[in-house]
């Protein structure tokens, strides 16, 4: 076992509890929940949501309650956190709750099957060593020895301590100039690319923003209008390894993304054919489950230019290691950094690389 751990797996400690289990939340979350605890014997006692939510809902065979209805009826129980928050208000709602009832937020991945578990843990732990071992700076070393007992456990704790500033990450790390050529991948509505204006007081060399979903890609037109002049392209495709088309499940918000499944086809490109060898400083890339393959198409881009890179590491259980070894095999040489941005479960949890 790593030596940081000091957790024991929420998916091997909760089938011995002999308090209820209860879902707070519904959605996609809620069912990916649902079927871990199927999968790892943990009976489900009930569901419950805010009380603005609930009326009458029934979802996956429970009639939903409010909290009090629960307490009424279960007493005390373990509370399954089934959404996402990062909004400050939201988060202290959470605490206060976890103040009545042990609240966990199990880490169910977005993307894939791959459950981290205690046997997860285990058959990767000398490639989570070997990441450890290459992160930059502590920050970036308590970061993950965070998220990685967060990911284990599930108790929100860890990531409120992991937590950084979004300025400290454009300070410390990324130090962006005024004549970068910036390639957004996943540009959603424009909010990724105003950031960086932000912080570029508005100057750029180039911009080059993909964007796959169909609507997501017309608020990104019309952001752009109010973009300063410049050399800024914008591309209605996903990022891959290499072009082409693939299926893809659009839902016209930050969670679309590519998928055997999907009901629609997009063009994919990789960086490497869109740059056509010309120069990229800063890669940002946040592309709901395709990072890796994001990372093997701009393969050359990365040994030629090297430029920074800020990679979304939390779409795969896998992320954590598999991203950070991928890049060292491109460039050797590049410093890694890991930070957190508040968010619950460990979303925003995000990997840069920088010479």
């Amino acid at each position: 076992m790593l030596s940081f751990i000091r957790e024991l797996s929420v998916w091997d400690r909760l089938p011995a509890e002999r308090r209820p289990v209860v879902l707070y939340g519904m959605g996609d979350g809620a069912l990916k929940v649902l079927d871990a605890c199927g999968k790892k014997g943990i009976r489900v006692a009930g569901i419950f949501a805010s009380d603005g939510h609930v009326r009458g809902n029934e979802f996956a065979g429970f009639r939903v309650k409010r909290l009090s209805e629960l307490e009424a009826e279960l007493g005390d129980f373990i509370i399954l956190l089934c959404f996402a928050a990062f909004r400050e208000e939201l988060l202290a709602q959470l605490e206060e709750v976890g103040r009545r009832h042990e609240l966990l937020a199990p880490d169910v991945p977005v993307f894939g099957e791959e459950l981290f578990d205690q046997a997860y843990l285990d058959a990767h732990s000398g490639e989570l060593e070997a990441v450890y071992g290459m992160l930059a700076d502590e920050q970036s070393r308590r970061v993950f020895r965070c998220v990685l007992n967060f990911k284990l456990s599930g108790k929100p704790c860890y990531l409120r301590e992991a937590e950084t500033p979004k300025e400290e990450v454009y300070s410390g790390i990324l130090r962006l100039s005024r004549d970068e050529d910036y390639y957004d991948l996943g540009g959603y509505d424009g909010d990724t690319v105003r950031e960086f204006l932000d912080q570029t007081g508005g100057a750029f060399r180039s911009v080059t923003v993909l964007e796959p979903d169909e609507k997501n890609f017309r608020k990104l037109e019309r952001a752009a209008a109010s973009f300063p002049a410049g050399n800024i392209r914008l591309v209605r495709a996903a990022s891959w390894s290499r072009d082409g088309e693939l299926s893809f499940c659009g839902k016209a918000g930050r969670s679309s993304f590519l998928s055997p499944a999907g009901g629609q086809t997009v063009p994919v490109r990789s960086v490497d054919s869109l740059s056509a060898g010309e120069r990229v400083s800063f890669l940002k890339m946040d592309v709901e489950g395709a990072e890796a393959q994001t990372l093997l198409g701009a393969a050359e881009t990365i040994r030629r230019w090297a430029p920074k890179l800020a990679v979304s590491a939390y779409h795969r259980s896998g992320d954590l290691f598999r991203l950070p070894l991928l890049i060292r095999s491109l460039r050797p040489d590049y410093r890694l950094f890991l930070r957190h941005q508040p968010y619950i479960p460990a979303w925003e949890t995000n990997l840069y690389a920088v010479l």
